[in-house]
């Protein structure tokens, strides 16, 4: 089976791994901080913080962005659950905003209507912003909608380290207050299981900090009680286990230096893909010409055109060793969800999208002949343009 995203894992991945193993400190030590740092110098943000998870990762930025019981959180409902159930957690109530039909992000027309028309104890604290398969959203926009409305923005980066908006790396938090990237195996380089969010707020990070660890510091400028002795620390907030580890922080490192090849390759790829299905009935992904996507994932929509539907050409790729997903159901559509009273056609574009796309084998060791595997299988599934 040919899977939809697939990790590499070197000889000096299983080294650095095996020589952190060896040292002294396998939970709390120097890798995590040295990772810290290294993506933040990466991405250009002042400060990095580590989490278990990027799920994790999430709860705690809207934490320190102070969501709690009673206030509103939005996000796109063309995203994993991850980004809503943050909201969740922190005891919000939580929202959603149509995509836009032609990069699947959320829609910043949409978000702009959606905030005239909503009364004001219903606007949003939060709002996590989803750089779905990899590509920035329209940043600038959304943070002028930030500044007039009075809310705060997470970028939820889970796909896309290593790509860009306009001049920015993403992650630099030029127009926003935290952005979280996911270290999970199918993403762009892995830690096994992490996240790292990235903020140009000390504030910010020192919370982060505090809530991933027990809400527990052993900063002495930071105690209540002065003049303890060296085996002091304070709890000072409810706060979780939600640390990485130094295993998973010293495979994230060695990942890390291969960061930009990983996403020139996942371009290279998108481009092949691109010139041998342009002439079939299909939508490909539209990338912004001042962005530069990350690439996790490729997804294709058929067209009323396409000869065939999306069940059907699903089940043939899978039968075929092609293993095919859909990215994602929209998140307003689960059950859970339902709960809160969302229903189909609350969201028209997710949902329309939703019902005809198919996300392709993406990932930096897809060679050739499995690449072209997928093509052909789709060229003799799909319509050509008239």
């Amino acid at each position: 089976m040919i899977p939809y995203g697939k990790q590499e894992i070197l000889d000096s991945d299983i080294q650095a791994v095996m020589e952190t193993l060896k040292s002294p400190l396998i939970t709390q030590g120097p890798k995590a901080q040295e990772l810290e740092e290294e993506v933040a110098k990466k991405v250009k943000a002042k400060f990095g913080v580590s989490f278990n998870s990027a799920t994790s990762a999430l709860h705690c930025a809207a934490l320190a962005l102070g969501l709690r019981r009673g206030d509103w959180l939005w996000t796109s409902t063309n995203s994993f659950v991850a980004s809503a159930n943050c909201g969740i957690y922190c005891e919000a109530k939580v929202d959603f905003v149509d995509i836009d039909p032609k990069t699947y992000n959320l829609d910043v027309d949409a978000l702009s209507t959606k905030l005239k028309h909503t009364k004001k104890h219903k606007l949003p604290k939060v709002l996590v912003v989803v750089h779905f398969a990899g590509q920035s959203c329209e940043m600038e926009h959304i943070f002028k909608l930030a500044q007039k409305y009075n809310f705060k923005i997470i970028e939820d980066a889970s796909h896309a380290l290593g790509g860009s908006y306009r001049t920015y790396p993403i992650g630099c938090c030029a127009f926003s207050d935290i952005t979280i990237f996911s270290l999970h195996p199918v993403k762009i380089i892995t830690a096994a299981e992490g996240g790292i969010a990235t903020t140009n707020s000390p504030k910010y990070a020192k919370k982060m900090q505090l809530l991933k660890n027990h809400g527990i510091t052993k900063d002495p400028d930071d105690f209540e009680c002065k003049k303890q002795g060296a085996w002091y620390y304070e709890q000072q907030i409810i706060g979780f286990n939600y640390r990485l580890s130094e295993l998973h922080a010293a495979l994230g490192l060695s990942q890390l230096t291969r960061l930009e090849g990983y996403v020139k390759k996942r371009n290279a790829l998108a481009k092949i893909y691109n010139e041998n299905l342009c002439d079939l009935e299909l939508t490909l992904p539209f990338v912004q010409s001042y962005n530069y996507s990350a690439f996790h994932l490729y997804v294709i929509v058929l067209n009323k055109k396409s000869g065939i539907k999306q069940k059907a050409l699903f089940e043939k790729l899978r039968n075929a060793g092609i293993g095919v997903q859909v990215h994602y159901i929209p998140i307003h559509l689960q059950p859970f969800y339902a709960r809160f009273g969302f229903k189909k056609g609350d969201f028209k574009n997710a949902e329309s999208y939703y019902k005809h796309v198919i996300t392709l084998p993406l990932f930096p060791t897809l060679n050739q002949q499995e690449q072209q595997k997928v093509i052909s299988l789709l060229k003799e599934s799909v319509c050509k343009k008239a």
